[in-house]
């Protein structure tokens, strides 16, 4: 005799399925969080878990270490820092200068927890295994485009110095102790890279 699933085992299946989805997207959204307050060694799963609100048994039925849970939650937080400076800058279209003026602002700097997570990680993933180097590494390249098309140069260079300067002077800014050079750091940057596009 055929085995023919009922419709409640069909809809269970289906409501299972979902209540999966959420519980992986509790998982990473709270992993991204906490990998860009206090970096890639700060995930504990017992902890990270508890703070989903499900049991520490259940990790690995969404993923199958500690590492791919780590490129997954660098990759969601990169992707949120994106959206998050994405609203911030407003919905104008794509012009450089508004992106140097958006990216080296004092609210960006005060953001580290919302706001470019390359920034925010950048020198601990370069410690890191290649997973994670080669997600970041990736971003990083959608960045350079980016900004080579606002830019509009015959000189990639360009852009790949652009964002090395933008990225570094963001890092640099978040270090300084006193507010004052930290917002020197910033209009030093902003100032140079601005000038890019005076040039004749």
């Amino acid at each position: 005799m055929q085995n023919v699933k009922t419709t409640y085992e069909v809809c269970s299946m289906g409501h299972s399925q979902a209540d999966k989805a959420r519980s992986r997207e509790r998982i990473l959204s709270q992993a991204a969080e906490q990998i860009r307050d206090g970096g890639l060694e700060s995930i504990s799963v017992a902890k990270l878990m508890r703070s989903a609100n499900l049991t520490h048994g259940g990790f690995y039925g969404h993923f199958a270490s500690r590492s791919e849970l780590l490129t997954h939650a660098l990759e969601r937080a990169m992707e949120d820092g994106k959206a998050a400076f994405e609203a911030n800058k407003g919905d104008a279209a794509p012009d450089f200068k508004k992106t140097v003026r958006s990216y080296l602002s004092r609210t960006h700097r005060d953001s580290r927890t919302t706001g470019c997570a390359i920034a925010a990680l950048a020198g601990e993933v370069a410690r890191a295994d290649d997973p994670a180097r080669e997600t970041m590494s990736a971003h990083i390249e959608r960045f350079v485009d980016r900004i080579d098309a606002e830019l509009g140069a015959d000189d990639p260079d360009e852009a790949i110095f652009a964002v090395s300067a933008m990225i570094g002077a963001l890092v640099v800014a978040r270090v300084m102790a006193d507010e004052k050079r930290s917002d020197a750091v910033l209009a030093a940057a902003k100032r140079q890279l601005l000038a890019m596009c005076d040039r004749e």
